[in-house]
């Protein structure tokens, strides 16, 4: 006896579908945009990792020469365009804490060679803006980034507002995203090189300090842009500014770089109020004593002119005087003898 098996149905070419189902009006969008979004997927994908990939074998074909980097580095740390920016310093829990500026970070990592770095908007929405800043060593492959988010909104003295104009929102997370380009980028470069800077720099300054009229006019007009009035900077140096070290030009240079990339406020450093603001304080005014009348008006009677002499009226005394006898001051009237005791009875002061 044989068994039989049922036959399985062969496989058609298209399927029909029931007909009590509703045909679905994006199938056909659903079933093309997969693979064509896939496929420019997976091409992007490629070009991108064939582009690092060219990056790290050029960079691993020509190695930086860290001695030359460094002479580099050093020779253009000399210029005085570029160590007048080079260095910012802030205080922090009663100590000064300097270091590199972004442009200066950039030098060096330009002079380093081999770095790849920037700053990427990952996503935008409801007003605010994902972003990433990173660096990538490659010939190393040490990698670092940051993210952060930045707000679409512009703090004014009188208020703020939201930034709707792409060219103002692109500036923001240009100037926000420059701390976090320059944090990467430290910690990529070897920390020996940045101190190795940061001297040259300073000796720059102090040997190129500008302490002339039109240096310490400049400097002050720098510092106003900032809201910062000359004598708050006397204040600061103790001393005024046509009598100023280049020292003390160069500590000024350190403060103003760390204002303006938003490392300090002007309070941190300056402590007077700004003159226009100082109101001159006025002594207070002390009542005078009226002066004393000299002389009488005509045709005063003996009544007014006793009660004149009561208030204090003062006579001329040179001047003649028509008042009567009762009214001046009478003569002492003379001492009295002491009177001799009577003699007792029979004795006699006689001999």
């Amino acid at each position: 006896m044989t068994n039989s098996l049922p036959r399985l149905a062969e496989p058609r070419g298209k399927e029909v579908a029931p007909t009590n189902r509703v045909d679905n009006p994006f199938a056909g969008d659903i079933a093309r945009q997969p693979n064509g979004g896939g496929a420019l997927v997976a091409v992007e994908q490629q070009r991108a990792i064939a582009e690092v990939q060219a990056r790290m074998l050029i960079a691993r074909a020509n190695p930086r020469d860290q001695v030359r980097a460094v002479d580099q580095i050093l020779n253009d740390c000399t210029r005085p365009t570029l160590a007048e920016q080079a260095v910012y310093t802030y205080a922090r829990g009663g100590t000064d804490i300097r270091g590199p500026t972004i442009r200066l970070a950039e030098a060096i990592a330009q002079r380093w060679g081999n770095i790849a770095s920037g700053i990427k908007e990952l996503a935008r929405h409801d007003g605010y803006s994902e972003c990433v800043a990173y660096a990538w060593d490659l010939e190393t492959g040490f990698y670092d980034e940051r993210q952060f988010q930045i707000r679409h909104w512009r703090d004014t003295k009188k208020g703020g507002y939201q930034l709707s104009d792409e060219r103002d929102i692109y500036e923001l997370i240009a100037n926000f995203g420059q701390r976090r380009k320059r944090a990467v980028l430290l910690t990529v470069i070897p920390g020996d090189v940045i101190e190795a800077a940061l001297e040259q720099c300073e000796t720059t300054m102090e040997s190129r300090a500008d302490i002339t009229p039109e240096g310490i006019k400049k400097l002050v007009e720098a510092f106003a842009t900032l809201g910062v009035e000359p004598a708050a900077i006397e204040k600061r140096i103790q001393r005024r500014l046509d009598s100023i070290r280049p020292a003390q030009v160069v500590a000024l240079r350190k403060i103003y770089n760390s204002i303006k990339d938003s490392m300090s406020e002007p309070a941190d450093w300056f402590d007077e109020q700004p003159a226009s603001e100082v109101r001159p304080q006025t002594p207070p005014v002390q009542e005078q004593p009226p002066p004393r009348r000299r002389g009488r008006p005509p045709g005063a009677t003996n009544r007014q002119r006793q009660d004149e002499r009561d208030d204090g009226f003062d006579p001329a005394p040179d001047g003649p005087t028509d008042e009567p006898d009762h009214l001046t001051p009478a003569e002492p009237p003379p001492e009295a003898e002491p009177e001799r005791p009577a003699p007792r009875r029979g004795v006699s002061f006689e001999e």
